[in-house]
């Protein structure tokens, strides 16, 4: 019994070979004994971390590493604010990183959640009620509708029963399930329709099966296997700060070194230039990056709740800003999951007669809110009917029903009979391939027609090539009600009436927002459960295909082909139909291989573990199951997917933010190095103390460099491709723009240090301190944006960083002229032509940055003209 093809296997075999009689079920010795040999039907947590751990992960990072070394090197020299605050900043990411981690546990503990509490089964005859964790193999367990499946069951007998599995195959459609044997190996589960599987729930009828697997053996634990093996992956931003962190710090302890020992070779104080090159370890490092980042994140994450997604996991907001490609569950998430009529197939008094059937032969009924209740099929024939005009109730009551004929996955047909003006009416529908035979002639209002059986089976065929699902609806007249004779003597001589197309129809905002994505330069890949053809006529509506002749590509063509082949098939494929969920993770892992950084959606436990390996997974917050929410980086509130394109848009600004805080900190960080690396090279003497560096440290990166996070975004953010996957946060010429705006800076406070110097003003050091403060403000309002100028922004599009420069600017004139504070700062007030050079000193910094914006517009536009 180590086999996972149950429904291959015929049920009395089973029973025998599981020792059990269907009709008494285990006796409590037997189910005792296999508790112990199979353990508890649940499903495994996996490996827990304790928190301990969880927090002590947290501090391995390099940057953590250095930016506690920096603490240390603060306290040495006595900045113990600064001290203080480099251990916050410290303490605050590994808090924010702790209860990430922590979520994302949680993952299993929801799935481990999901199964059943109780079940009904047959214990030594009698039925019992157990909780569902000690069904054991070979118990016989009683379904009825509303229950949730507690094991995987091979069913033995069932009556109407229909199974919700959505939240497992991705199936709109609840699937009528029968007992006999299959011969199709690789059947997928969604064609499985002998067995019902562990965490699916009974919509309809009724049934009894065999436990065949519990726990983690279950097609549900394999899920929670598959989900524990996926692993956590670093986002760009992540990768990226890290080995940024790693390069900047080696960098400026090599050049303070350099400082501190051309200082020693010129004769200063070893002394001061030990507690100088210190300063400058502690400035040129940004301890500042992790919190703006962090802030950067909170408050995209902030906004983002406004527009209804919830942020779960602070950098998948950024790294929205790189996915180019979204995979896509269907069920649900591109769709309402919710069936709808799509088309009725009838003329004239036809059409009346064939509202009339769909109203009469359906079981959907009105709910306290006046919405119809019941089989997602019937709930959309009734809806249709309402809409066509038909008053259900007052038909109901013009024609009752006197009897029926349930509907039945072998006959695939539902039949009712009804009074009728002289005679009783039965309507029947069902599917086309089975009433059509059934039918003789074509009814109308004047008599019966001839029916071209061919052209009806081709139209039928043709519209569920179209991915749309088909009944027919057909009439007789009967003399009298009794139909005890059995569906295949009543359900003959019919008179076609007319068919119904129906489909899960595409959410009203997808197609806009697929637009949208493709406008960004993503690529929609649609993965699914459901047929192929539905799936390819979905995506031709959404736009994600651009015909009906697209390739889909299946579970069972998916499974034929190794990595290679998969990998280059999905390069073109943008549809893939009836997968499993170890089939959506090759699909995922196979287009990581090919360099796309990926985003996947979806609400189901058979979303769970893709969404885990990708990316970025984002779950539906409304219709999606608790274990795709905990797997997931992000849930959409409203499981609107039209809300990605927002959290794309949000995640591009918030990564361009992101650079600009880098542009403007590490260009006043080289600023500093510069001056202080190139002064005694000159001849010049010391032109910074360390109070100096640590103020200009504080006052520029902290309120200003904040303030960026709320810079708007650039125009035209959503029409340019996602960031490539390697991209280094330098590129674009950010790191040129560093040294070269860096150079300027520590090359006028250089300058006007020497003119002080040769001219005999005595505040030279104070000048150099003001023009270093001062040329960081004028820097961080040019690079408000990477492309535009300043007076197209305009000055109050971010009063926030307004706001921050005014404030700096007081600051640091009140260093210079509030004589409490001179002894403090060791400076000395300036005069007002020694003060107006300061401020020219930062104009020129400003138009240089300024002039290089508009160079790079002028190379970027002969580019596209040249292209």
């Amino acid at each position: 019994m180590h086999t996972t093809h149950w429904h291959l296997r015929d049920a009395d075999d089973l029973a025998r070979e599981h020792g059990v009689d269907p009709a008494l079920g285990l006796d409590d010795a037997q189910a005792a004994l296999r508790a112990v040999r199979h353990g508890p039907n649940e499903i495994a947590g996996g490996t827990r971390r304790t928190p301990a751990a969880l927090l002590l992960e947290q501090f391995k990072d390099f940057m953590i590493l250095v930016l506690l070394a920096a603490a240390v090197v603060s306290g040495l020299i006595g900045e113990l604010v600064d001290t203080l605050a480099i251990v916050v900043i410290v303490l605050l990411n590994a808090l924010i990183g702790f209860v990430q981690a922590w979520r994302a546990d949680r993952a299993l503990a929801a799935l481990q959640q999901l199964a059943a509490a109780r079940a009904t089964v047959l214990r030594g005859g009698q039925r019992v009620l157990l909780p569902a964790s000690q069904l054991v193999p070979g118990d016989i367990v009683l379904l009825e509708a509303g229950n949730q499946v507690p094991a995987d069951l091979r069913l033995i007998e069932i009556a109407q029963l229909r199974i919700d599995e959505s939240a497992l195959t991705g199936e709109s459609v609840a699937v009528d399930k029968h007992v006999s044997t299959l011969r199709e190996a690789g059947a997928a589960l969604g064609d499985r329709l002998n067995m019902a599987f562990k965490g699916t729930t009974a919509a309809h009828g009724r049934g009894t099966g065999l436990v065949v697997a519990t726990g983690m053996a279950t097609e549900l634990g394999k899920v929670a296997g598959l989900l524990d093996r996926a692993g956590e992956t670093q986002t760009p931003l992540q990768q990226r700060l890290a080995a940024f962190g790693k390069r900047l710090a080696l960098v400026v302890l090599a050049i303070c070194a350099l400082i501190f020992a051309i200082g020693v070779l010129r004769g200063e104080p070893p002394v001061l230039m030990a507690l100088t090159a210190l300063s400058l370890a502690v400035a040129a490092i940004p301890e500042s990056l992790p919190a703006v980042v962090t802030v950067l994140l909170a408050l995209g994450a902030r906004r983002m709740v406004a527009q209804h997604a919830l942020v779960r996991r602070l950098p998948s907001v950024e790294t929205l800003g790189s996915v180019s490609t979204i995979c896509s569950d269907k069920t649900g998430t591109l769709t309402l999951n919710r069936m709808h009529a799509e088309r009725l197939v009838a003329d004239g008094a036809a059409r009346e007669e064939a509202l009339r059937a769909a109203a009469l032969c359906n079981d959907a009924v009105r709910g306290p809110d006046g919405a119809w209740q019941g089989d997602p099929t019937e709930t959309a024939l009734a809806a249709l009917a309402t809409e066509g005009g038909v008053d259900a109730a007052a038909l109901a009551r013009e024609r009752p029903r006197v009897a029926e004929l349930p509907f039945d996955s072998e006959r695939k047909r539902m039949s009712t009979l009804h009074e009728g003006a002289d005679a009783y009416v039965l309507y029947t529908k069902g599917a086309p391939e089975s009433l059509l035979p059934r039918c003789t002639a074509r009814w109308s209002a004047e008599g019966t027609l001839a029916l071209d059986h061919e052209a009806a089976m081709r139209q039928a065929e043709t519209l569920a090539a179209q991915g749309l699902r088909v009944l027919a609806f057909a009439r007789r007249e009967l003399c009298d009600a009794d139909l005890c004779a059995g569906a295949d003597i009543v359900e003959r001589e019919l008179a076609l009436v007319g068919l119904v197309a129906l489909i899960d129809p595409p959410r009203p905002e997808a197609e806009a927002a697929v637009r949208d994505c493709l406008a960004a330069g993503i690529t929609p890949v649609m993965i699914t459960g459901d047929h192929p053809a539905t799936a390819r006529a979905i995506a031709q509506r959404l736009g994600i295909v651009a015909d009906a002749h697209a390739s889909v590509l299946t579970g069972t063509m998916l499974a034929a082909m190794d990595d290679a082949e998969l990998r280059a098939r999905c390069a073109e494929v943008r549809v893939y139909a009836r997968v499993d969920p170890a089939q959506k993770i090759r699909i995922v892992e196979a287009l990581q291989s090919l360099g796309r950084f990926v985003a996947m959606t979806g609400d189901g436990v058979n979303d769970a573990p893709a969404l885990k390996r990708a990316d970025i997974g984002v779950a539906m917050g409304r219709g999606g199951t608790d274990v795709a929410r905990e797997a997931s980086s992000l849930v959409l509130l409203d499981d609107n997917f039209a809300t990605i394109v927002a959290a794309v848009r949000e995640g591009r600004r918030i990564y361009d933010n992101i650079r600009k805080f880098v542009r403007y900190a590490m260009t006043g960080n080289s600023g500093e190095i510069w001056t202080l690396f190139l002064a005694p090279l000159l001849g010049l003497p010391i032109p910074l103390l360390p109070i100096h560096i640590l103020w200009v440290n504080l006052v520029t990166d902290g309120l200003p460099g904040l303030a960026l996070a709320a810079e708007p975004a650039e125009r035209g953010v959503m029409k340019r491709p996602p960031r490539p996957p390697g991209e280094s946060l330098f590129a674009d010429g950010l790191w040129q723009h560093v040294l070269f705006i860096g150079l300027l800076i520590g090359g006028l406070c250089l300058a006007v240090q020497a003119w002080a110097l040769a001219t005999g003003h005595a505040h030279w050091q104070t000048m150099v301190f003001t023009v270093l403060t001062f040329s960081q403000m004028a820097h961080v309002m040019a690079v408000r944006s990477e492309r535009d100028p300043l007076w197209r922004q305009g000055l109050s599009s971010n009063l926030p960083l307004l706001g921050a420069v005014l404030l700096t600017f007081v600051l640091q004139l009140a260093t210079i002229y509030v004589p409490v504070l001179q002894p403090i700062f060791k400076t000395e007030a300036l005069d007002a032509d020694e003060l107006g050079i300061c401020f020219g000193a930062a104009a020129v910094v400003y138009l240089a940055a300024e002039a290089e914006k508009r160079w790079r517009r002028h190379l970027r536009s002969r580019g596209e003209h040249g292209a």
